[in-house]
């Protein structure tokens, strides 16, 4: 019979237990290190939206989410907004308000380069304010800038804090230079843009390597692009969130901050076309499109503000209450043939516009929808900023109404401006929309701000692996 050698037991038994430790540690190093932030890499972007200027202050580019993560991305504001509203120092270090709260001085932070080695100064600051705000009163002082408003404005910093008052430098060939953790490699108007990390950023060089950016894509093709791996982030319409929550993506959403709704060309003419606007507000299912076409998402909405913002947006009812509006239809001899424009570029707007249309016929109105350039009323999209007075001032602006300005900050004064902006029958709201997006398990660290755009200063590349 054949003797059985312990010692070989006991050689090979300790040589298994070592590579058992040696695995498990190997795994826990693996593991620690997907928690750790990595450097390099290329991050791939996907817009719907095909800015033609990059410049914060072009007022020709309309708003959108995925601007105001562009803008932030090159570019930085004297000061930022945390999701209490809370002001934090960026370019600016301090500030401080004459009684009355017109006159404010910020003081610059030291050391600040643009991206062509440039320093920033208090005359290039002064003059990227006044050209984004042509009221304002902006002038250098020392290392500080003041401005001087016509009025009392105590949400100025808020104001300070919106993408659109980034700080930018512009040079004789009117190209904005900013001082943000990316610089721009290559742009190609409305088709692609490519950023490189800022080596000697001055809140810390970004872990990722680059950023590509496609414009002008679709929500299909945006996550077929994703599915194949050819994309890291990327927009979702939120009739698709539904859809896209119950897939593998790793999805994200902020609060309803995208106010949908119908806006009139034209101010109220009569009587009667005021009763027909009334009319057309209270026949629109908003539960029942809600439902079908948007899938779920958002919220109905009869405020401009959502409740979120304001507090008080329950108050506007949302049913429809199509008896009371045939009523008031009937008292209005003949009725006029409204168009009602939808944006083509829209994949679900053309559908709205035809509910809309038809919930208007049931109570006896006449619509017919267009996707030319001009109508009596348009399906629109409005991105909000997270400031309600700000808010509020935007619409105001885009129904061609008097500016909203902040008048204490209390509830009552929002609310009164609000529903005298409503009282004009420009606008009819219908949803607030949030801002959704899917990405791939390989980015890590990235996350939305509250104003409902990306921000990727952190962000870094990974394996993928949970």
């Amino acid at each position: 019979m054949r003797r059985f050698d312990w010692r070989w037991l006991a050689v090979s038994s300790g040589f298994v237990i070592r590579l058992m430790v040696a695995g498990l540690t190997l795994a826990v190093l693996a593991a620690q290190a997907e928690t750790r932030p990595q450097y390099g890499g290329t991050l791939y972007v996907t817009m719907l939206v095909a800015p033609a200027s990059l410049d914060p202050a072009d007022n020709t580019q309309p708003d959108s989410f995925a601007r105001r993560g562009l803008t932030q991305l090159m570019f930085e504001p004297l000061v930022t907004m945390d999701s209490n509203g809370r002001p934090h120092a960026a370019l600016a270090t301090s500030w401080q308000a004459a009684s009355g709260n017109q006159r404010w001085q910020f003081r610059l932070r030291r050391g600040i380069k643009f991206h062509d080695d440039m320093p920033l100064t208090a005359e290039v600051a002064a003059a990227s304010l006044r050209a984004a705000n042509l009221t304002w009163n902006v002038f250098a002082d020392a290392d500080s800038i003041v401005i001087e408003l016509n009025s009392a404005d105590t949400g100025l910093l808020a104001e300070l804090a919106l993408p659109r008052n980034a700080i930018a430098k512009r040079n004789s060939d009117n190209k904005p230079i900013g001082t943000g953790p990316f610089h721009i490699v290559d742009w190609a108007p409305g088709k692609k843009l490519t950023l490189a990390a800022e080596e000697s950023y001055w809140g810390g060089r970004p872990f990722l390597d680059s950023i590509e950016i496609g414009m002008g894509t679709s929500y299909r093709d945006q996550m077929m692009a994703l599915e194949l791996g050819k994309a890291d982030l990327v927009e979702v319409a939120p009739e698709q969130v539904h859809r896209v929550s119950l897939e593998a993506n790793r999805l994200a959403s902020s609060a309803p901050l995208e106010l949908l709704a119908l806006l009139f060309a034209r101010e109220v003419t009569s009587p009667d076309d005021k009763l027909l606007r009334e009319a057309l507000a209270m026949s629109v299912e908003r539960s029942s499109i809600r439902s079908v076409l948007l899938q779920g998402a958002g919220l109905p909405a009869a405020g401009i503000l959502p409740n979120w913002m304001s507090g008080y947006g329950f108050v506007f009812p949302t049913d429809a209450d199509l008896p009371q509006a045939r009523h008031v239809r009937e008292q209005v001899r003949g009725i006029p043939k409204w168009t009602l424009r939808y944006d083509n570029g829209d994949p679900i707007a053309r559908l709205l516009a035809e509910r809309i249309a038809l919930n208007g016929k049931d109570a006896g109105l006449s619509l017919q929808t267009t996707s030319a350039a001009s109508a009596d009323l348009q399906l629109v999209r409005v991105p909000l900023p997270a400031d309600p007075w700000i808010a509020l001032a935007d619409v105001a602006a885009r129904a061609g109404l008097p500016e909203a300005k902040s008048q204490g900050g209390s509830v009552e004064d929002l609310y009164a401006r609000e529903h005298a902006e409503l009282a004009e029958q420009r606008i009819i709201p219908l949803f607030h929309l949030p801002a959704s997006y899917a990405s791939a398990p390989t980015l890590k660290n990235w996350t939305l701000r509250p104003d409902g755009s990306w921000s990727l200063a952190d962000a870094w590349l990974g394996s993928g692996k949970p």
